[in-house]
This record gives C-alpha cells, structure tokens and sequence, in this order.
C-alpha cells in the first residue's frame, strides 16, 4: 500500500508548485534527436509563415485580418462584415470541433507541434536562453549563484533580446488587427500620430514578455483551456505520449554484466533522462498528466539511451493505452463517431451558407415619420431610404428597378448611389404611383438592387396610400 501511494502521489500536486505552494523553476535539458529535429524543421515553417503572412495580399487586401475593433475580419482572401458574423461564428465552432476530434484520437499534439505558446518558448525564447546561459546545470547555477558582473551581464542580455523579440512580434501580431500598411505607418510617422497604436503595442510587447520571460508552462498548465479540456477528451484509445510500462517495469539501474531478464528487469533503466528534458517537469512513466504537451522530447531522450544499452527503441512512443494494455489498434467509439457526425453537419452548412451568400445586402425601408405624399393630380409618392452594404472589393454603382407595380416610377433624391469596397451606402428616393394603381393603404412594392447591369438583390416593401381606399 506504501508504494502505491508513493507512485500515485504525483496526481496530487502540480511538478511546479512546491510543498510550500511556491513556485518550482523548471530547467530542461536540451533535447536531441528525431522527433526534436522534425519539431524545429515544422517551427521553422510555422514562425516563418507568421512573418510573411502580413506581407501577402489578395486584389489588394491582407490574406487573414482579425480586425475586432472595426468587426472586419479577412479568412483566406475571403471578407467578413458584422453581417456575415454568423458565418464566422459557425467556422469558428467548427474549427473547435475539429479540435476536440483530433484531440479524442490524437490527444494533445497540437500542443506540442503546433501550438504557439511552444513555438516561441522552445524554439526562440529557449534556444536563446541555452546560448547565453549554457544548458539546464548551467543555469540552474547561475540562478543560485550570488548576483555579480557575469549574472548580471547574462540575465540582462537575455531580457534585454526577450523583449526585443517581443516588441517586434507584437508588430506582427497588430498587422493581422489592422494591416502590414498601418505598422508601416506607425514606424515611420512615430508614435505622436499613432499614440494608441503605440501604447498597445507597448502593452501587448509587455505581455507577450511576460508569458515567455516569467509565466512559461503556467500558461499550459493554468491558463490555457485546452489544457483543461483534455482530462474530458482523452479516454483509453486517445493516442498521446505513453510510457510502455508492461515492457518497463520492473525498473532498475542499468549493469552492462547482468541479464536483465534474468534478473526480472524491465527495459527501464531508471536514467532519469525522460524527466530531465520535460519543459514541463513531469515524469511521463506515472502515465498521461496535465502538464504533459506531447512535445516528444522524452521520446527522443528515451531511445537514446535504449539505443546506448542496446534495446529497442520505443518505450515511451506514440501509443494508447489500449495498445500498450490489451494490444489493440485504435478503435471507433461512440464519441469518434459523435464529433464526426456534429463536424460533418457543420462543414456541409458552412458550405451552404457560403454557397448562398451575396456579394450586398441591401434594406429598403420607408422613410420614418412619413406618409404619402400627393406627387401631382395622378400619383401618390412614399419616400424610401436604401441601405447597401457592399462585400465585395470594387466600387459598385446601385441603380434601383421597381418590379411591382410595372407602371411605377423611381427617382433618386442626391447624386447617384456607389458604394464603395466595404463600406455601407445610403441614400433616399421617391417612389411614385398612379393613383388607379393603388387598391388600399397597403400596396405591396417589390424592387430589384441593380449594379452594372446585374440583379443583385430583391426587396419586398409597401407603398403606403390614403385609407380611403380601404373603404372602396
């Protein structure tokens, strides 16, 4: 009973928080291996695709743009207006589902390949942190040596490149708020034309340091909800970054003059180097934990050493614990089926969605506070005002057609109606009827929204008379 309480005490506290509740510094040894290369070639791309993104344009507009404060967002090439927020809505709530499928069979491997928190913090924030101050023993030393000329010297370098690094990504990040051309605006006009696209950067510059410099895996751990999330997510056939612990244990020191078997031993030779390269602080051998990322680190500090005393690589590897238990593939469950079924369902309303979205929306409304007026002696006029909204990225001229009644007549009030690419246009016009032509107080109209000689929209509305018609 001693020892199982011994091994299950892990689930009772986090790897970083202390018996005293403070925080545990983590220092990770340095991976080396497969996996951990594969890791740097996919970062490498993924830092070098965030860069350039801002820089890509589309007939003239940015290929992703997040702006929330105007409500204009940019997918792909393709606009969104507050009027299509619906849509973006459902895509979002899509690409949720699609993660929480990939999570049920996969488990967490976006966090560990994908993810930027990981990115940034492996492979730049700690890359520069092994350059400067050596690796895990090294600043473990360093942080426990009293302060002088060659601790001050590295720790203030290494912020000092932190936060450049963070001033500069948050250029990056605002160019997908507001646009490559407003960053260039603000580094060459200064920041008294632009003070509060200045101070946010200086703010999000603040926090992005911060989460790297001081927070690291507490975002994991603490903040992040997916993180959370995968306690729900995972069940026995998620496969996630598993000790193959039915060929480990019993564990015990390596001697090159014993036979293991013969002995009892399992293949683990109690090195400790799983634990050591684990950016989160964890020992994945007492099995799948909040912390663990799936960063594949002790994958590659595992085989390594298997590979030194001469046993089969994969002791710890991508698997389920079904595999390792019961020797099973992965199976189709319930819950695989489930969010396949819901994904599916809302891919295919996506798509219709898209399928039947306009390049305008327009509103024809008639004016408030007025009635019918008497054109001449032969016609009844109502005055109307249009709104168009225009999704597309050219101006677009708007001529109005009165389809109901045919002997109707539009006149525009003002200058011709063109709206331009992503603006919302009004303007107001009469409509005047014959008098013969109305049969009540309520006449339905119905109009066509015209640009360069293209149907663009049908409007339904009513042509308010006089009630004595009524009593015709």
């Amino acid at each position: 009973m001693e020892e199982f309480e011994e091994f299950d005490d892990f689930r009772d506290k986090q790897s970083t928080i202390g018996d005293d509740g403070s925080r545990v510094w983590v220092y990770p040894k340095k991976p080396k291996g497969k996996l951990y290369n594969y890791r740097k070639l996919v970062s490498l791309f993924l830092v070098a695709v965030f860069v350039i993104i801002p820089f890509i344009k589309i007939k003239g507009d940015p290929l992703l743009l997040f702006n929330f404060l105007e409500r204009k967002f940019i997918i792909f090439g393709v606009m969104f207006y507050p009027q299509d927020f619906h849509l973006f809505v459902l895509s979002m709530i899509a690409f949720i589902v699609f993660v929480v499928l990939f999570t049920v069979i996969f488990g967490r491997i976006f966090c560990g390949w994908i993810c930027p928190q990981t990115i940034f913090m492996e492979f730049v924030y700690r890359q520069i942190e092994y350059w400067i101050e050596g690796n895990y023993s090294q600043q473990r030393k360093l942080d426990d040596a009293a302060l002088g000329f060659n601790k001050f010297g590295r720790k203030g370098l290494k912020h000092l490149i932190f936060y450049l690094i963070s001033f500069v990504s948050a250029h990056f990040f605002l160019a997908y708020i507001f646009g490559i051309e407003y960053v260039r605006d603000l580094i060459a006009d200064g920041p008294k034309a632009h003070l509060g696209g200045f101070i946010g950067m200086i703010i999000f510059s603040a926090v992005h340091y911060f989460v790297f410099a001081k927070l690291r895996e507490q975002v994991c751990i603490i903040i992040c909800p997916y993180g959370r999330l995968q306690g729900v997510l995972l069940d026995r056939n998620s496969i996630v970054i598993s000790y193959d612990y039915k060929r480990g244990e019993p564990r015990g020191k390596y001697n090159p003059l014993e036979d293991r078997n013969a002995k009892g031993k399992g293949d683990c030779v109690e090195c400790g180097s799983c634990e050591a390269v684990c950016p989160t602080g964890i020992d994945i051998r007492n099995g799948t934990q909040l912390e663990c990322i799936n960063c594949t680190a002790c994958i590659d500090a595992c085989n390594t050493v298997m590979r030194r005393v001469k046993k089969p690589e994969g002791l710890i590897r991508y698997a389920s614990e079904s595999s390792i238990a019961d020797k099973v593939k992965l199976r189709v469950n319930v819950r695989i089926i489930f969010y396949s079924v819901v994904l599916g369902g809302l891919l295919v309303l996506i798509a219709f969605l898209f399928s039947i979205r306009t390049d305008i929306e327009s509103t024809i409304l008639r004016q408030k506070g007025t009635m019918f007026q008497e054109y001449d002696s032969a016609h009844y006029s109502n005055i109307y005002q249009i709104q168009v909204i225009n999704k597309t990225r050219n101006p677009l001229p708007v001529e109005l057609k009165l389809d109901k009644p045919e002997d109707g007549e539009i006149m525009m009030v003002g200058s011709p109606l063109i709206v331009e690419k992503g603006q919302v246009g009004e303007a107001q016009f009469l409509v005047i009827i014959k008098k013969n032509d109305l049969k009540s107080s309520n006449t339905e109209v119905e109009f066509k929204v015209i640009s360069n000689g293209r149907k663009m929209d049908e409007i339904e509305s009513t042509f308010v008379g006089p009630n004595s018609l009524d009593r015709k």
